[in-house]
């Protein structure tokens, strides 16, 4: 086989960070235009609720609940992180505004009310989990095959994923789910 030939038959696979070295591929593959060749989360980034870039690859080996938090559920995910951070669970939290404005203030004061709920578990930036704007990490996980939903890829209101320790997602919420209902599913994964 030439080398030609082998490179157009690899080229995809290095391009989506399957054979690129560790690290490499969250570069190349979580970019607001090329997430679909992601095969994990640990692949994307995201900014704090303070404005710094987080590589999620950080949550490798640690099974996560990633949420676009709204003011409803900080309570019973305060609770879920007090009880299981120490058996490896992160809670990944991503203020939306795009229902029912839930989460119409700044990230400061997403901060600030958090604080008050005496959140530990990790904030990020508020975004858009929807439409064009969606962050890629919410594109990615509502396309893989346990992250669909019964309305396809629009998110209704609060939703939740859990996921593996590899990145994978494993199963998706709706947003009737209370968080407390994703308790039954962690010691299978923890």
């Amino acid at each position: 086989m030439s080398f030609s030939r082998l490179y157009r038959l690899l080229k995809p696979a290095l391009l989506c960070g399957a054979l690129a070295a560790p690290g490499l591929a969250s570069t190349m593959c979580a970019s607001r235009d090329d997430w679909r060749c992601a095969r994990s989360m640990h692949e994307f980034s995201a900014k704090d609720i303070d404005g710094r870039m987080v590589n999620l690859d950080k949550y490798r080996g640690h099974v996560c609940i990633v949420t676009n938090v709204t003011d409803v559920n900080y309570t019973q995910l305060v609770d879920l992180h007090a009880r299981y951070a120490e058996c490896g669970l992160r809670i990944l939290a991503f203020p939306c505004n795009q229902f029912g404005r839930q989460e119409p203030g700044s990230n400061a004061e997403i901060k600030e009310f958090a604080a008050g709920y005496n959140v530990k578990f990790d904030l990020f930036s508020k975004i858009c989990v929807n439409g064009d704007d969606a962050h890629p990490l919410w594109k990615w996980m509502k396309v893989q095959p346990k992250g669909r939903g019964m309305l396809g890829n629009t998110t209704v209101a609060s939703l939740q994923f859990l996921i593996d320790k590899n990145g994978c997602v494993v199963k998706r919420y709706g947003p009737m789910e209370e968080p407390l209902v994703i308790e039954k599913d962690l010691p299978c994964y923890l």
